[in-house]
Protein backbone atom coordinates (compact mmCIF):
# COMPACT_ATOMS: atom_id res chain seq x y z
CA UNK A 1 0.00 0.00 0.00
CA UNK A 2 1.13 3.60 -0.95
CA UNK A 3 2.16 5.90 1.25
CA UNK A 4 -0.98 8.14 2.57
CA UNK A 5 0.22 11.95 2.12
CA UNK A 6 -2.16 13.37 4.47
CA UNK A 7 -3.33 16.72 3.92
CA UNK A 8 -4.77 17.19 7.72
CA UNK A 9 -1.25 16.77 8.79
CA UNK A 10 -0.06 19.33 6.27
CA UNK A 11 -2.58 21.37 7.51
CA UNK A 12 -2.54 21.13 11.30
CA UNK A 13 1.21 21.95 10.69
CA UNK A 14 0.33 25.14 8.90
CA UNK A 15 -1.99 26.23 11.20
CA UNK A 16 -0.10 25.88 14.24
CA UNK A 17 2.75 28.86 11.96
CA UNK A 18 -0.33 31.21 11.51
CA UNK A 19 -1.57 30.74 14.97
CA UNK A 20 1.89 32.44 16.31
CA UNK A 21 1.85 35.03 13.40
CA UNK A 22 -1.46 36.27 14.33
CA UNK A 23 -0.96 36.32 17.76
CA UNK A 24 2.14 38.28 17.09
CA UNK A 25 0.00 40.74 14.89
CA UNK A 26 -1.90 40.98 17.82
CA UNK A 27 0.13 41.92 20.04
CA UNK A 28 0.94 44.90 17.88
CA UNK A 29 -2.48 45.64 17.52
CA UNK A 30 -3.40 44.20 14.71
CA UNK A 31 -6.21 41.72 13.66
CA UNK A 32 -6.36 39.51 9.86
CA UNK A 33 -9.78 40.30 8.20
CA UNK A 34 -11.36 39.19 5.09
CA UNK A 35 -14.38 39.34 3.34
CA UNK A 36 -16.12 36.33 1.69
CA UNK A 37 -18.59 36.83 -0.83
CA UNK A 38 -21.24 34.27 -1.62
CA UNK A 39 -24.08 34.06 -4.42
CA UNK A 40 -26.76 32.04 -4.01
CA UNK A 41 -27.56 29.06 -1.21
CA UNK A 42 -25.84 26.22 -3.12
CA UNK A 43 -25.78 23.61 -0.06
CA UNK A 44 -21.80 22.81 -1.40
CA UNK A 45 -21.00 26.80 -0.96
CA UNK A 46 -22.36 27.19 2.27
CA UNK A 47 -20.68 23.57 3.69
CA UNK A 48 -17.52 25.00 1.83
CA UNK A 49 -17.93 28.38 3.39
CA UNK A 50 -18.82 27.40 7.32
CA UNK A 51 -15.93 25.53 6.87
CA UNK A 52 -13.84 28.13 6.05
CA UNK A 53 -15.25 30.27 8.80
CA UNK A 54 -15.18 28.27 11.53
CA UNK A 55 -11.25 27.42 10.67
CA UNK A 56 -10.55 31.33 10.21
CA UNK A 57 -12.59 32.03 13.58
CA UNK A 58 -10.33 29.14 15.30
CA UNK A 59 -6.61 31.31 14.36
CA UNK A 60 -8.33 34.55 15.27
CA UNK A 61 -9.02 35.55 11.87
CA UNK A 62 -12.09 38.73 11.38
CA UNK A 63 -14.41 36.89 8.58
CA UNK A 64 -17.37 39.16 7.11
CA UNK A 65 -19.52 37.32 4.83
CA UNK A 66 -21.90 39.12 2.08
CA UNK A 67 -24.59 36.88 0.92
CA UNK A 68 -25.69 37.74 -2.23
CA UNK A 69 -29.06 36.99 -4.81
CA UNK A 70 -28.66 34.24 -7.41
CA UNK A 71 -29.54 37.30 -9.13
CA UNK A 72 -26.81 39.40 -8.71
CA UNK A 73 -24.97 41.59 -11.42
CA UNK A 74 -21.75 42.07 -12.48
CA UNK A 75 -22.18 45.76 -12.14
CA UNK A 76 -23.26 45.24 -8.41
CA UNK A 77 -20.96 42.46 -7.53
CA UNK A 78 -18.36 45.12 -8.88
CA UNK A 79 -19.30 47.86 -7.04
CA UNK A 80 -19.32 45.65 -3.39
CA UNK A 81 -15.66 44.78 -4.30
CA UNK A 82 -14.48 48.22 -4.99
CA UNK A 83 -15.87 49.18 -1.50
CA UNK A 84 -14.20 46.31 0.15
CA UNK A 85 -10.72 47.29 -1.73
CA UNK A 86 -11.25 50.57 -0.29
CA UNK A 87 -11.79 49.59 3.19
CA UNK A 88 -8.81 49.51 4.84
CA UNK A 89 -9.93 47.32 7.57
CA UNK A 90 -10.42 44.37 5.02
CA UNK A 91 -6.86 42.60 3.64
CA UNK A 92 -8.28 39.92 1.84
CA UNK A 93 -11.40 39.17 -0.64
CA UNK A 94 -12.34 35.76 -1.07
CA UNK A 95 -15.39 34.80 -3.44
CA UNK A 96 -16.87 31.48 -3.45
CA UNK A 97 -17.35 30.36 -6.85
CA UNK A 98 -18.41 28.85 -9.52
CA UNK A 99 -20.03 31.94 -10.27
CA UNK A 100 -23.35 32.38 -12.25
CA UNK A 101 -22.81 31.90 -15.73
CA UNK A 102 -23.94 35.50 -16.41
CA UNK A 103 -21.61 36.94 -14.49
CA UNK A 104 -17.91 38.16 -16.23
CA UNK A 105 -15.88 36.14 -14.20
CA UNK A 106 -11.96 37.74 -15.62
CA UNK A 107 -13.58 41.08 -15.06
CA UNK A 108 -14.36 40.01 -11.51
CA UNK A 109 -11.41 38.81 -10.88
CA UNK A 110 -9.46 42.16 -12.09
CA UNK A 111 -11.47 44.07 -10.33
CA UNK A 112 -10.27 42.30 -6.79
CA UNK A 113 -7.22 44.63 -5.64
CA UNK A 114 -4.22 42.15 -6.34
CA UNK A 115 -3.33 43.23 -2.67
CA UNK A 116 -6.05 41.43 -1.40
CA UNK A 117 -6.60 38.79 -3.93
CA UNK A 118 -5.76 35.90 -1.63
CA UNK A 119 -7.00 33.60 -4.14
CA UNK A 120 -4.39 34.66 -6.47
CA UNK A 121 -6.87 34.77 -9.89
CA UNK A 122 -6.28 38.64 -10.51
CA UNK A 123 -4.29 38.95 -13.84
CA UNK A 124 -1.69 40.69 -12.27
CA UNK A 125 -0.92 37.98 -9.87
CA UNK A 126 -1.19 34.91 -12.16
CA UNK A 127 1.82 36.88 -14.55
CA UNK A 128 3.54 36.76 -11.58
CA UNK A 129 3.52 33.27 -11.09
CA UNK A 130 4.36 32.28 -14.50
CA UNK A 131 7.33 34.74 -14.45
CA UNK A 132 8.05 32.96 -11.13
CA UNK A 133 7.58 35.89 -8.79
CA UNK A 134 5.56 34.33 -5.54
CA UNK A 135 5.96 38.27 -3.80
CA UNK A 136 2.06 38.69 -4.87
CA UNK A 137 -1.11 35.25 -4.27
CA UNK A 138 -0.59 32.57 -5.98
CA UNK A 139 -3.68 30.00 -6.78
CA UNK A 140 -4.55 28.01 -3.51
CA UNK A 141 -4.66 24.59 -4.93
CA UNK A 142 -1.71 24.87 -6.78
CA UNK A 143 -0.29 26.44 -3.81
CA UNK A 144 -1.73 23.61 -1.69
CA UNK A 145 -0.49 20.57 -4.01
CA UNK A 146 3.22 22.12 -3.64
CA UNK A 147 2.81 22.68 0.09
CA UNK A 148 2.61 19.04 0.48
CA UNK A 149 5.29 18.07 -1.47
CA UNK A 150 7.47 20.42 0.51
CA UNK A 151 6.21 19.14 3.43
CA UNK A 152 6.56 15.29 2.55
CA UNK A 153 10.04 16.36 1.72
CA UNK A 154 9.73 14.93 -2.33
CA UNK A 155 12.57 15.41 -4.59
CA UNK A 156 10.69 16.57 -7.69
CA UNK A 157 14.61 17.86 -9.44
CA UNK A 158 14.24 16.17 -13.22
CA UNK A 159 11.35 14.21 -12.35
CA UNK A 160 8.37 14.20 -14.69
CA UNK A 161 4.94 15.49 -13.94
CA UNK A 162 1.65 14.76 -15.94
CA UNK A 163 -0.88 17.15 -14.70
CA UNK A 164 -4.47 16.43 -15.59
CA UNK A 165 -6.67 19.23 -16.41
CA UNK A 166 -5.55 22.92 -17.77
CA UNK A 167 -7.42 25.68 -15.37
CA UNK A 168 -6.21 28.64 -13.91
CA UNK A 169 -6.98 27.26 -10.32
CA UNK A 170 -4.77 24.20 -10.96
CA UNK A 171 -3.19 22.73 -13.99
CA UNK A 172 -1.98 25.98 -15.89
CA UNK A 173 -0.37 27.76 -11.97
CA UNK A 174 1.00 24.62 -10.70
CA UNK A 175 2.40 23.61 -14.02
CA UNK A 176 4.81 27.11 -13.66
CA UNK A 177 5.74 25.88 -9.83
CA UNK A 178 6.67 22.70 -10.79
CA UNK A 179 9.02 23.94 -13.13
CA UNK A 180 10.39 26.29 -10.93
CA UNK A 181 11.45 23.13 -8.76
CA UNK A 182 13.56 21.53 -12.34
CA UNK A 183 10.46 19.38 -13.09
CA UNK A 184 9.66 18.37 -16.49
CA UNK A 185 6.04 18.92 -16.75
CA UNK A 186 3.42 17.51 -19.47
CA UNK A 187 0.10 19.17 -19.30
CA UNK A 188 -2.85 16.98 -20.06
CA UNK A 189 -6.42 18.25 -20.90
CA UNK A 190 -9.61 16.83 -22.04
CA UNK A 191 -8.57 16.92 -25.76
CA UNK A 192 -5.06 14.98 -25.13
CA UNK A 193 -5.03 12.01 -26.81
CA UNK A 194 -3.70 9.03 -25.58
CA UNK A 195 -4.07 10.44 -22.02
CA UNK A 196 -3.56 7.24 -20.33
CA UNK A 197 -0.41 6.37 -21.78
CA UNK A 198 0.78 9.69 -21.28
CA UNK A 199 0.41 9.49 -17.51
CA UNK A 200 2.10 6.44 -17.48
CA UNK A 201 5.01 7.94 -17.67
CA UNK A 202 4.51 10.31 -14.67
CA UNK A 203 6.79 10.29 -11.38
CA UNK A 204 4.16 12.44 -10.18
CA UNK A 205 0.83 12.33 -11.08
CA UNK A 206 -1.38 15.28 -10.43
CA UNK A 207 -5.23 14.74 -11.24
CA UNK A 208 -7.53 17.84 -11.42
CA UNK A 209 -9.73 16.57 -14.18
CA UNK A 210 -13.02 16.97 -12.32
CA UNK A 211 -14.44 13.76 -13.36
CA UNK A 212 -15.35 11.14 -10.16
CA UNK A 213 -13.25 8.10 -10.18
CA UNK A 214 -11.80 8.96 -13.59
CA UNK A 215 -8.07 7.99 -12.95
CA UNK A 216 -7.37 4.24 -12.53
CA UNK A 217 -4.57 1.93 -12.71
CA UNK A 218 -4.33 1.99 -16.52
CA UNK A 219 -2.98 5.81 -15.48
CA UNK A 220 -0.43 4.78 -12.87
CA UNK A 221 3.17 4.15 -13.72
CA UNK A 222 4.17 1.63 -10.74
CA UNK A 223 5.84 3.34 -7.98
CA UNK A 224 4.25 7.25 -8.93
CA UNK A 225 3.37 9.59 -6.63
CA UNK A 226 -0.45 10.17 -7.45
CA UNK A 227 -1.53 13.68 -6.04
CA UNK A 228 -5.97 14.02 -6.01
CA UNK A 229 -7.09 17.48 -6.17
CA UNK A 230 -10.67 16.36 -7.47
CA UNK A 231 -12.97 17.30 -5.09
CA UNK A 232 -16.73 15.56 -6.64
CA UNK A 233 -20.02 15.03 -4.59
CA UNK A 234 -22.24 12.39 -5.52
CA UNK A 235 -25.63 12.13 -5.10
CA UNK A 236 -25.75 10.66 -1.66
CA UNK A 237 -23.38 13.50 -0.06
CA UNK A 238 -20.17 11.68 -0.68
CA UNK A 239 -17.19 13.05 -1.61
CA UNK A 240 -14.86 11.47 -4.30
CA UNK A 241 -11.44 12.47 -5.91
CA UNK A 242 -10.75 12.39 -9.78
CA UNK A 243 -9.06 9.27 -8.70
CA UNK A 244 -9.92 6.00 -8.30
CA UNK A 245 -7.72 5.26 -4.47
CA UNK A 246 -9.13 1.79 -3.88
CA UNK A 247 -7.33 0.79 -7.55
CA UNK A 248 -4.70 2.55 -7.13
CA UNK A 249 -3.34 2.66 -3.62
CA UNK A 250 -1.55 -0.34 -4.04
CA UNK A 251 0.30 0.45 -7.52
CA UNK A 252 0.77 4.20 -6.08
CA UNK A 253 4.32 4.60 -4.31
CA UNK A 254 2.62 7.59 -1.95
CA UNK A 255 -1.02 9.19 -2.74
CA UNK A 256 -3.09 11.81 -1.07
CA UNK A 257 -6.53 10.96 0.04
CA UNK A 258 -10.53 12.64 -0.73
CA UNK A 259 -11.33 13.59 1.58
CA UNK A 260 -8.33 14.97 4.25
CA UNK A 261 -5.25 15.42 1.17
CA UNK A 262 -5.13 18.65 -0.98
CA UNK A 263 -8.67 19.92 -0.14
CA UNK A 264 -7.52 20.44 3.63
CA UNK A 265 -4.51 22.45 2.87
CA UNK A 266 -5.85 24.75 0.53
CA UNK A 267 -8.02 26.43 3.21
CA UNK A 268 -4.99 26.84 5.71
CA UNK A 269 -3.52 28.31 2.41
CA UNK A 270 -6.43 31.21 1.78
CA UNK A 271 -6.12 31.77 5.73
CA UNK A 272 -1.93 31.94 5.08
CA UNK A 273 -2.49 34.45 2.14
CA UNK A 274 -5.35 36.34 4.39
CA UNK A 275 -2.33 36.47 6.88
CA UNK A 276 0.46 37.75 4.06
CA UNK A 277 -1.94 40.51 2.90
CA UNK A 278 -2.60 41.94 6.06
CA UNK A 279 1.28 41.62 6.72
CA UNK A 280 1.72 43.59 3.35
CA UNK A 281 -0.30 46.22 4.18
CA UNK A 282 0.77 46.87 7.45
CA UNK A 283 3.99 47.09 6.57
CA UNK A 284 3.32 49.82 3.93
CA UNK A 285 2.80 52.10 7.28
CA UNK A 286 4.90 54.84 7.83
CA UNK A 287 4.77 53.12 11.41
CA UNK A 288 4.47 49.58 10.62
CA UNK A 289 6.57 47.17 13.25
CA UNK A 290 5.33 44.11 11.91
CA UNK A 291 7.20 42.84 9.14
CA UNK A 292 8.28 38.68 9.06
CA UNK A 293 6.46 36.06 9.14
CA UNK A 294 7.44 33.13 11.57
Amino acid sequence: MGKLLSGKEVSLNLINKLKKNILKFKCEGITPAAAFIRIGSQRDDVTYQNSILRVCNNVGVITILHELEDNVTTDALIELITKLNEDSSIHGIMIFRPLPDDIDEELINNTISPEKDVEGMNSINLAKVFAGNYEGFAPCTATAVMEILDYYKISLKGKHAVILGRSMVVGKPLSMMLLKKDETVTLCHSKTERIDEISRTADVLVAAMGRANAVGVDYIKPGAIVIDVGINVDQNGKIHGDVNFDEVVNLASMITPVPGGVGSVTTAILIKNIVKAARNFECNKPTAKVCELI
